[in-house]
């Protein structure tokens, strides 16, 4: 089993700022972890008092990924994945999802959070056959990215980039679409994308994101449909395209489910 080269963990545990509210770990407190703070309880109960869905919107889009990453490890035969944005281990982490269906598969994470890094070993366990590596390193910086992704994952033969819940991080529109296309242009033809993130255009998510980028968290970017679908652009998109989380390939019985409300959207594509 690969493992990056960790920090000691008591260095990771000095970074961590418990007196202002952390995106990953308020992430965790509305699926129900136990991985966050105080501070994180009362920005995430500020956030669902304005949005009460967003608990709803959460484990939709840890849903989604399932369903993302069955396809691509099973009908897509995927054997290689880079997950940005990783956030805290919770159940069905992605390497779970696709060593179940392929235990020979290789999965990278990619966070900068150090609260995440501390869980990295938990992270780090992966079948026999299989590897799992986590990656310290920062969106913002695709080369670093690719370089240390480049360690345990063989970028010649088709990976599968997954991002969920993470491209609002990045501020500007266009720097974002130029960050996922290094991302993308560093991967051979067959490779995939796997993405969803929440849209401008729902006004109670709107109205609790723009009052929690006021409370002195590092802030998040709702973007509008069309721009979500252009992270696309260039991609053999599959079936039924860009569509809000539920629609997309729902599992067998269950069918689209939701309140009719458009509140994120996500997709998967192929690299021709």
């Amino acid at each position: 089993m690969a493992q990056d080269s960790l920090r000691p963990e008591t260095d990771a545990l000095a970074k961590i700022d418990t007196t202002v509210p952390h995106s990953a770990r308020i992430w965790n407190y509305w699926l129900g972890g136990k991985d966050n703070y105080p501070v994180d309880h009362e920005a995430g109960d500020a956030f669902r008092a304005v949005f009460p869905g967003i608990t709803d919107l959460a484990r939709d889009s840890r849903a989604f990924l399932g369903r993302a990453v069955r396809f691509l490890a099973g009908e897509a035969g995927v054997r290689q994945f880079l997950d940005i944005g990783t956030g805290l281990p919770t159940a069905d982490n992605t390497h779970q999802i696709a060593q179940r269906v392929a235990p020979e598969a290789r999965i990278v994470y990619v966070d900068n959070d150090p609260l995440v890094l501390t869980h990295a070993r938990a992270l780090l366990t992966s079948t026999p056959e299989g590897t799992t590596d986590y990656v310290d390193a920062d969106l913002h910086d695709p080369a670093t990215v690719l370089r240390e992704a480049a360690r345990t994952l063989d970028l010649t033969r088709p990976v599968a980039l997954t991002m969920m819940q993470v491209s609002g991080h990045i501020a500007d529109y266009d720097r974002a679409r130029a960050i996922i296309g290094t991302l993308l242009d560093a991967l051979p033809s067959g490779s995939w994308f796997a993405f969803n993130d929440s849209v401008d255009t729902h006004k109670a998510n709107a109205e609790a994101t723009r009052q929690y980028n006021e409370s002195g968290a590092v802030p998040y970017f709702l973007r509008g449909p069309e721009e979500l679908a252009g992270f696309f652009d260039g991609l053999e998109l599959l079936e039924p395209g860009v569509v809000p989380l539920n629609d997309w390939r729902p599992d067998p019985g269950k069918g689209p489910g939701g309140s009719g409300e458009v509140i994120a959207l996500g997709g998967v594509a192929r690299k021709p």
